[in-house]
This record gives C-alpha cells, structure tokens and sequence, in this order.
C-alpha cells in the first residue's frame, strides 16, 4: 500500500474520532442539564403532594340511610289510570313507600318488573306501594298500561314530585303510617336496595322508641 493512501487513511480515522467526540461531549453536555434542571427527590415528593388533587370517595349505590330528623310527608292527590279522582293520605295509618317511576327510564324497567304479582316479595314492615308517576302528558299511556301491574296503586300526579321534591326516578320516600312523617327518601337501583333503606329506618325507629 502506497504512503498516499496510507496518509489519507489516517486522516480520515483522525476526523471521524474528532467527530465521535463531538457527539459524546454534547450529550454529555445534554444528560448534565437535563439532571441539573430536575428536582431534588424531596421537592419532587412534595411538589406532587402540593399539586395532585385528593382522591374523591366512591359513590355508594345504597340509598342514603334514613333521615335523622323525620319531616312531614305529603299527601299524593292525583288520577288514577282510568282517570278517577284519588288522595292517598300519608298519615294512613300503613306504612307507604311512594315509588316515584316513569314510563321512559330504563332503570325503572327492574322495578316495573318487581311490582308484578308473581315476582314482587313483601316488603319490611307491612309496607305498602304506592307507584307515582307524572301527569299523562309526560307519560306514554299506552306503555303505562303494559307497565303498571294489576293490583298496585298507580297515580298520575306531577305535583306529588314536586311536593316531595323528587328530581329523577327512580325515587323512593317512605312514609311512616301512624303519623305521616318522612322517615327516609332516595334513590335506587334495585329492590333489594329499597328493602334495605326500609330495614334501617324501621329499626332506628324502634330504637328510638325503646330509648323514649
């Protein structure tokens, strides 16, 4: 091999390990930046705490357990689905659970479901259900008739939600029979919920009394 050659190759190895150095100064260069720029562990730790918004409960799908204070209940005037004039007095002097149902929520469908005959299970204390929806112009009818089961209460009445200040369905308020109170309202979604806010509020209820 000629020394021309030989000269040009050892000036080319000489300019690419000049350009290899280059490289590694800049990212070294780059890497001590970017670690001078981060934060201590300690700040870090608190920075995160300082920032990170607190973690939310989750929702519960119980309803909510029965009123400490009872409030009085309301009576539900409305129409029955033939059209007859009804009251239903909350002071009855049976226990009464006001379902506030309506033809167009899906939820409600499980309930409908549950107040047939061959499948509704009684209910904690004598309770007795009394099915409330909206005035027919907010109701389908016909889907009504299909939906509403032979031998339950049903009752048109758009100013019994407002009375109770129900704002969805489906809505539960369970009435105490003998003096009409309030004595535990809200949502739902099964029956199995709704049998368990009657369960609780029966029993402060006598614990109450026993205490009294």
């Amino acid at each position: 091999m000629s020394t021309g050659v030989l000269t040009s190759m050892v000036i080319v190895e000489t300019i690419v390990l000049a350009l290899l150095a280059i490289v590694v100064v800049s990212l070294l260069r780059s890497h001590a930046e970017l670690l001078r720029r981060l934060p201590e562990p300690d700040e870090e730790h608190e920075h995160v705490h300082d920032h990170v918004e607190p973690e939310r409960p989750l929702l519960s799908a119980d309803l909510p357990r029965p009123k400490r204070v009872a409030s009085r209940g309301h009576d539900v005037t409305g129409s029955t689905l033939d059209g007859d004039h009804v009251v239903v007095s909350a002071a009855s002097g049976t226990n009464t659970l006001f379902a506030f149902l309506s033809t167009g929520c899906l939820t409600c469908q499980g309930f409908w479901d549950g107040l047939q005959p061959g499948t509704r299970e009684p209910l904690p204390g004598d309770t007795r259900v009394v099915v409330v929806v909206k005035d027919p112009a907010f109701e389908s009818p016909s889907r009504l008739a299909k939906l509403a089961p032979p031998d339950v209460p049903v009752i048109q009445s758009s100013a019994a939600w407002e009375d109770f200040g129900v704002q969805m369905s489906p809505y539960f308020c369970f009435v105490d029979g003998p003096t009409g109170e309030l004595r535990s309202e809200g949502a739902a979604m099964t029956w199995h919920q709704v049998s368990s806010l009657l369960t609780d509020a029966l029993f402060d209820e006598d614990h109450a009394r026993e205490l009294g």
